[in-house]
């Protein structure tokens, strides 16, 4: 291919996809460096991935070789789908504020502008589809120029497309996420899990504006960059591709039905911790 490869891989469930997604960049990936780079890092593996979750509620969602704990994972999601970290989020106009650029969900449900009070995009997205499930309008983006073409750390994730279509007479709610740059080991497992249960947050809110229950269909993840740093190719080869040599698919991964009542227990730790952030 001319340039950057053009990579897809699919899965029935999260796991499956995210292991697919990531063996197809190894093998497929160009090498580009990063303007993260330290003098003796590698170049990074990177190629534009479309990442299709066929079923996002299949089990085994979770893979076992995804960096991370359990409690780090419900934080992600806590942080994305609920907004528990966006009093972390700098004040703009303060030089000498050195907290977060952004969070996802403080620019999904109250992306501001220099002018206009906040907009929560994912309410509004919600209202679209209800009135109009077909429309191609529901959508919430995250860059704002105004700022992130100069900040130090911009917004990776850009937007969030959703649409319903009905199979056999049942509402199924389909999602695109589109991102300019995915760590493709290191955060993408937590990226698509927590992006999926932000899908079923809009089913559901759908589904009270409607009073009709929607269904989940498939997710689509999109990444302009999806790359495997430099300094982690050795770590990723031993680990990840190390335990897919060794270990049937099964032992790789594990079922989120199992660890869920876990996960929902560091809730009070998680939301404690979070509120002693960012003062």
């Amino acid at each position: 291919m001319n340039g950057i490869p053009v990579l897809f891989a699919e899965g029935d469930c999260i796991a499956r996809a995210w292991e697919n997604a990531l063996v197809a960049l190894f093998r497929s990936g160009c090498t580009v460096p990063t303007q993260y780079d330290k003098p003796d890092d590698g170049p990074s593996r990177d190629a534009t991935m479309i990442l299709v979750v066929d079923d996002p509620q299949a089990e085994p969602m979770i893979h076992r070789d995804f960096p991370g704990g359990f409690e780090e994972l419900q934080e992600y999601v806590m942080e994305v789908c609920e907004g528990i970290k966006d009093h972390c989020v700098r004040d703009p106009n303060d030089p000498h504020d050195t907290r977060w650029e952004y969070t996802y969900h403080q620019r999904l449900f109250g992306y501001t502008t220099p002018t206009l009070a906040p907009i929560d995009q994912i309410e509004n997205l919600c209202r679209q589809l209800a009135e109009t499930p077909h429309t191609r309008r529901a959508q919430a983006v995250t860059w704002k120029v105004w700022e992130d073409l100069s900040c130090y750390d911009p917004a990776c994730l850009q937007s969030v497309w959703c649409r319903i279509t009905l199979d056999g007479g049942r509402p199924v709610l389909s999602m695109n996420v589109r991102f300019r740059s995915n760590d493709a080991y290191k955060a993408a497992f937590m990226n698509i899990f927590a992006l999926t249960r932000l899908q079923g947050q809009i089913a559901n809110r759908i589904g009270e504006l409607t009073g009709k229950t929607v269904a989940l269909g498939r997710y689509c993840h999109v990444a302009d960059s999806f790359h495997i740093y430099g300094s982690n190719l050795a770590e990723f080869e031993a680990r990840f591709l190390g335990a897919i040599e060794k270990r049937t698919f099964a032992e790789r991964t594990m079922r989120y039905a199992d660890v869920r009542d876990l996960m929902e227990e560091a809730r009070p730790a998680i939301l404690e911790k979070a509120r002693k952030m960012g003062r």
